[in-house]
């Protein structure tokens, strides 16, 4: 059908009102991108019946509140295809068309990548692979928060394939198929195109008898044909395990001369293929043409969904939990006057805010004795499909899986969650750290063993860089505690700072407590820097963190110089406090200024100037019992002393 007989558009067959409609939404597409004069045109194209037919039929959602807590979630894992989920939500009167023809432009609620921001967007997507885990997230969240009871809410992932070529998305279906998570549907848009030309160069990879052998139900259609996209999401929401629909696809679907060309991928259509392409697909050549009818027909159902919305909200149990309440009612833990690790007052606390904090869920990537997670296992239970009141995830050794999951579930609500491993694999799910960040995800990353001082594992497992560069993430906060109190008042913080994820840092190495006052570690935590040794006008100010700090103490003991010591458990937080405080802390006055860390020195000059003394490791570990490794690369007391000395006498 086309434009000219729109003057009969309701006298035209459902059929051709519906492939009608979808051109209107790929002629959306093509100005959006062709405006902003970059963008994604040909996936879109490929990906734009599915999705009408998902939204305009099956999805649960409030026509009139986006953010409705019940409704089905979408997460557009193929993140760089945006412009058709804007058109999507133009067509649900979530944005307007102002929005639309602002694509990619700065502030916009249509940026280039889906940002939770936008009304109706779900997920910040675009590193691929990574929806694919966020929606497993969403999924399991929801089975969690149901428990026993059928819920009937669904969480849709539309992937392409590139994200099922990151190694991501298949560690992340693992565990969905493991899971049994039968509320989640994945659609893969396969196109078999990607920037580089037809992925036959790159991949051979049978994805059907993949996802099947991973515990999958599996059906495989024409992505175009909507009465089989249809009976293929009737089947998956039915079936008891997680479903991938495998849609075979043409990208750039009904262009004139681009269909099945990797052109088409990532840049604008020219002038005269947006024009003979609208010839075809039976548009007007005015850009953003869409009319009442048009809209009216997506919304056929919409009436009927707000109705359904009352019912739902009448039958689904949402949980809300009052942080604060929880916090206050919180007990601080009894560590003993012995020496502890900083990972095992971490599992003690752990233990406190699990009684306390009903949402709160998590676990480790294999590594629950080393993490100190074993009592919360024991105390209650792995989830699956038999027990999805399970709240510790095994998440097996998929570090990277483990993130984007927990980010899911932050997405969805109602949980707090928690994910372990040793400190240097942050690097491994440093990726989905970052999309933490981005969205202000409330998660906490615990990563074990923290410096040189493991020891005989060797430098492949002794971090040096990773406390540095995960300080460089913006929006993270990233503590690194010196005692087991602070270990617990570390986490306290954390849950008080919902709009931060953050990363723990601990120590496998035992260390004593500090000998200060509850009140006033706990104080100096909630600032990011505190004093642990004053001096009437020192000579020298010193900063130092974690282990290191009681290093520091002891070396300074034995100093005929005058140097305060500043504990900075967690950069971030310092420099949210006042100036005053901060100058309190800086001792600018000082000229002489020490830092001292068991990783790399680079970042410290922000403390100590250009002209001051950075003691680190700047170089790879070594395998040897962690005191033969500290004492050859000069971590130790009498070598620090020397240093210090030296520096000083100048």
């Amino acid at each position: 059908m086309s434009f000219e007989k729109l003057s009969e558009f309701n006298n035209w067959t459902k059929e051709d009102k519906d492939l009608f409609t979808v051109n209107v939404i790929k002629g959306l597409v093509i100005d959006g991108v062709s405006k902003a004069n970059s963008g994604h045109p040909g996936g879109p194209m490929s990906l734009a019946d599915f999705t009408y037919i998902l939204y305009s039929e099956f999805l649960t959602i409030d026509p009139d509140n986006p953010d409705w807590q019940n409704r089905d979630r979408v997460v557009l894992s193929v993140g760089h295809t945006c412009m058709l989920i804007y058109s999507i939500l133009y067509m649900c009167n979530y944005i307007s068309m102002s929005d639309l023809k602002e694509f990619r432009q700065l502030g916009s609620l249509t940026p280039g990548h889906p940002e939770i921001e936008t009304p109706g967007i779900d997920a910040n997507t675009g590193p691929l692979g990574q929806g694919v885990g966020m929606g497993i997230g969403m999924a399991m969240a929801e089975k969690a928060s149901a428990g026993k009871n059928k819920s009937n809410r669904f969480t849709y992932v539309l992937a392409g394939d590139g994200d099922l070529q990151e190694p991501i998305a298949l560690g992340s279906s693992t565990l969905a198929g493991h899971w049994k998570l039968s509320n989640l549907i994945m659609f893969y848009d396969k196109n078999d195109i990607q920037i580089a030309g037809k992925t036959s160069r790159v991949d051979s990879t049978d994805y059907a008898k993949l996802y099947e052998s991973m515990g999958w139900h599996v059906q495989e259609i024409d992505g175009h044909n909507h009465n089989e996209i249809r009976k293929a999401i009737k089947n998956a929401q039915s079936s008891k395990l997680p479903s991938i629909i495998i849609g075979t696809t043409t990208i750039a679907k009904g262009s004139f001369s681009l269909e099945n060309n990797p052109k088409s991928h990532g840049a604008p259509f020219s002038e005269e293929e947006i024009m003979l392409t609208k010839n075809k697909l039976g548009l007007p050549q005015n850009s953003f043409f869409c009319n009442e009818d048009i809209i009216n027909h997506f919304q056929r159902n919409f009436n009927t969904l707000k109705d359904k919305v009352k019912v739902l909200d009448q039958s689904f149990e949402n949980k809300s939990y009052d942080s604060k309440q929880m916090i206050k009612s919180l007990s601080t833990p009894e560590f003993g006057s012995q020496a502890m690790a900083t990972r095992q007052a971490f599992g003690i606390s752990l233990d406190e805010f699990a009684k306390k904090f009903p949402n709160l869920i998590g676990g480790s990537a294999d590594l629950d004795g080393s993490n100190c997670t074993t009592n919360f296992v024991k105390n209650y239970g792995d989830f699956s499909a038999e027990n999805p009141k399970g709240r510790n995830i095994a998440f097996g050794v998929r570090e990277f899986p483990m993130g984007a999951i927990m980010n899911g579930i932050a997405l969805y609500g109602n949980h707090f969650p928690f994910g372990g491993t040793f400190l240097v694999f942050s690097d491994y799910v440093r990726s989905a750290i970052r999309l933490s960040a981005i969205q202000n995800l409330h998660v906490l990353y615990e990563f074990t063993h923290d410096s040189i001082f493991v020891g005989e594992d060797g430098p492949t497992h002794q971090p040096v860089e990773h406390t540095m560069s995960l300080r460089n993430i913006p929006n993270l906060l990233v503590f690194r505690p010196a005692d087991s109190f602070e270990t617990y008042y570390c986490f306290k913080t954390i849950m008080e700072n919902t709009n931060n994820p953050s990363a723990l840092l601990l120590t496998r190495q035992k260390l004593p407590k500090l000998n200060l006052e509850q009140k006033y570690i706990e104080q100096g935590v909630r600032y990011g820097a505190y004093v642990v040794h004053k001096e009437d006008n020192p000579e020298a100010v010193l900063f130092s963190s974690g282990s290191e700090v009681h290093l520091a103490i002891e070396v300074c003991k034995e100093l005929s110089h005058k140097i305060q010591i500043i504990n900075v458990p967690c950069w971030e937080l310092l420099y949210r406090q006042d100036k005053s405080y901060i100058d309190t802390i800086m001792m600018k006055e000082c000229n002489k200024r020490i830092s001292l860390e068991a990783g790399i020195t680079s970042g410290w000059e922000k403390f100590t100037s250009l002209n001051g003394l950075n003691i680190g490791i700047d170089n790879f570990g070594a395998s040897a019992p962690g005191i033969d490794v500290a004492n050859h690369f000069g971590f130790v007391k009498d070598k620090i002393k020397s240093k210090i000395e030296d520096y000083l006498n100048e």
